[in-house]
């Protein structure tokens, strides 16, 4: 490992390590733009100049160009190093409409950290400035070009890192110009994350444009709810609206980045017309009047109908302690039935491929990342199921992994094969995975997909499971012999449900009582429910989700739950009485609801809802990375 020394500082670093990264690690900050730790160098911004005192090189150099070699001397401090990255970033600004007042980046931009830590606070040049036309590049991302600094971070990104066709460099010289041939939807399930990778205010936000500087986000660490990967997000909100959600850094799971559908999918929190007022037979009521009623109709319905016609209904979008607790309601009311999902082949293959899981052979996407042979058995859809794996596996490919696709029964899509190239085999039967040192083998859960033979266990398993909790579900299903819903009603025995953020149609329960349901999207069963109690969506709470490998991942609240103040009155004006709890904002975490419901039936008491249960999972990540793509 190279011995060097950074301003006095002896510092020991591993191979292959730069100067700009040697720096970093013993706290020193210099200025870069363009270096970033997934896309690597590129020695375009020429902002981290350091100098070199002593060793095989000399002389202003370019730090994050420069690898660590044994005998270095560096410094950072130096008068010229000093000039030379006041000098650059003079140059940078000379040609950028200094429009931080009106910037959506303002308060998280790189730029102008780095120009006022380099003690510029005058400008001199008073010449013309180089301008752009802006492009339209879809509904999430504006564009502004005459921010660019030429850094090339974005069209790094999109090309290389995510595999993008339609998002470019073009001009020469100082006259460049990063865009599309033409206006238009930027095509990459993955663009967003140029608002994140951007140091300046080029990309931003189009959904929360001009709602909020940084200072003003409520914001904590996050997990996405959009498929079973688990990725660590930084939802951002104000006013009880989650304005924006951005990437925040995992490097065992997403790395630094996250995928369009998790980063723009809010509006199911903001939506109007999302339950936000309990009632009792389409009336409005208050939260606990509420809880009164459905305790006294599971009461009258279990004398009625015996607590064995009574079914609790858990789901794969709930969190963990939400489902724990609902196993704990079966167990307090002796219901006939627990389901966590809706039909029993789903059931059983989920419940199949977590079994087939330990910590030895789960891959996480880093393993994918890492991997050098990468086979997808029944799981084309990655784009639709998990983007982010998708990437994960172009990013195996990149370094030279070995992409197999095994079958028929699932052809590849043209989105797919344009993040990387593959082999299609007829069976696994086909893949030498003894060549292999890393290998990973993707699968599906589809019931119809032949399952993974023993013999290749040597390999490490991805299973893409059908929502942000389905292994702890899973786990969950077989630690309390629940059964699927269509085996559940099959006999007729079932004749009431109470359901817990439940994606299931209501035609499905037919001829059933609906005595509940609690959630908070407007779902079909919220439309037939009896009694209808409104819950906080996850960013208006804490709880943990467990992703496809087993990872028991903690996310917390991000804002108190109510109505967007914007939504509360027609004319924009929020009610002039005075209250305790804002607008919609009388609603609990499920978790909460169903220890409520249990204490209110007169069963035991279950007294504080649980965080985990650490044999539903197999890797507990309850603390996190918290750092976010900006903070370079």
């Amino acid at each position: 490992m190279p011995k060097i020394i950074i301003d006095n500082i002896p510092v020991e670093v591993a191979e292959g390590v730069n100067i700009l990264e040697a720096v970093r690690s013993i706290g020193i900050t210099i200025p870069h733009f363009c270096w970033h730790p997934a896309l690597g160098k590129a020695g375009a911004c020429r902002a981290c100049a350091v100098k070199m005192m002593e060793g095989p090189v000399k002389g202003i150099q370019m730090s994050c160009m420069l690898p660590a070699q044994d005998g270095m001397v560096v410094s950072t401090t130096d008068k010229e190093a000093v000039a030379m990255r006041r000098a650059v970033i003079e140059w940078l600004m000379i040609n950028h409409p200094h429009d931080c007042p009106v910037c959506d980046e303002g308060g998280e931009c790189q730029l102008q950290d780095y120009t006022i830590a380099g003690g510029h606070g005058i400008r001199r040049y008073d010449g013309l400035k180089r301008t752009h036309v802006n492009q339209y590049l879809g509904e999430f991302i504006e564009h502004e070009m005459n921010r660019c600094i030429q850094c090339y971070r974005c069209v790094r990104f999109y090309q290389e890192y995510a595999g993008g066709t339609d998002f470019g460099v073009m001009g020469r010289s100082g006259n460049v110009y990063f865009g599309r041939q033409q206006d238009g939807q930027l095509e990459s399930p993955f663009s967003g994350n140029l608002a994140d990778i951007c140091p300046t205010g080029v990309f931003t936000d189009k959904t929360a444009r001009f709602r909020a500087r940084y200072w003003d986000y409520d914001m904590a660490p996050s997990v996405c709810p959009h498929c079973s990967l688990g990725c660590s997000t930084v939802p951002m909100a104000r006013y009880r609206e989650l304005l924006k959600v951005t990437a925040r850094r995992n490097d065992a799971v997403n790395d630094w980045f996250i995928c369009d559908r998790g980063r723009f999918s809010n509006t199911a929190v903001n939506a109007p017309g999302r339950p936000r007022q309990a009632l009792v037979d389409g009336n409005s009521v208050t939260l606990n009047t509420a809880l009164d009623s459905v305790s006294e109709r599971i009461l009258a319905f279990i004398k009625q109908h015996g607590s064995e016609s009574l079914a609790i209904i858990g789901s794969p979008r709930m969190s963990h302690e939400g489902n724990i607790m609902a196993a704990r309601l079966r167990d307090a009311l002796n219901a006939g039935a627990l389901c966590y999902f809706d039909d029993t082949p789903k059931a059983n293959s989920t419940i199949d491929a977590v079994s087939q899981l330990n910590t030895k052979n789960a891959a996480s996407q880093e393993d994918v990342r890492r991997a050098d042979m990468v086979v997808l058995a029944g799981c084309n859809l990655l784009l639709d199921e998990a983007p982010m794996m998708a990437l994960a596996v172009r990013q195996a490919w990149r370094d030279g992994a070995k992409v197999y696709i095994v079958g028929t029964e699932y052809p590849p899509d043209h989105a797919l094969l344009q993040l990387f190239e593959a082999e299609e085999i007829l069976s696994l039967d086909d893949v030498l995975l003894t060549e292999a040192k890393r290998p990973v083998i993707i699968c599906g859960t589809d019931p119809a997909v032949p399952k993974i033979p023993p013999s290749i266990y040597g390999a490490k398993l991805v299973y893409i499971l059908c929502g942000p909790n389905a292994f702890g579900c899973a786990r969950l299903a077989v630690k309390h012999n629940a059964v699927s819903c269509s085996e559940a009603f099959a006999p007729g025995k079932i004749k009431g449900i109470i359901t817990f953020e439940a994606d299931i149609p209501a035609a499905a329960f037919e001829g059933v009582t609906l005595l509940a349901a609690a959630d908070w999207q407007a779902t079909d069963l919220i439309q037939r429910a009896e009694v209808v109690l409104p819950v906080t969506s996850w960013v208006e709470m804490e709880g943990t989700f467990v992703n496809f490998e087993g990872r028991a991942q903690h996310f917390s609240k991000i804002m108190n739950p109510g109505l967007p103040i914007k939504g509360l009155d027609p004319s924009g004006h929020p009610p002039r009485e005075h209250g305790t709890v804002a607008p919609g904002g009388d609603v609990l975490p499920s978790r909460d609801i169903i220890a409520e419901i249990i204490r209110r039936c007169g069963r035991e008491s279950v007294g504080t809802p649980p965080t985990a249960e650490t044999d539903c999972f197999l890797t507990a990540e309850l603390t996190e990375k918290t750092s976010c793509a900006k903070q370079l």
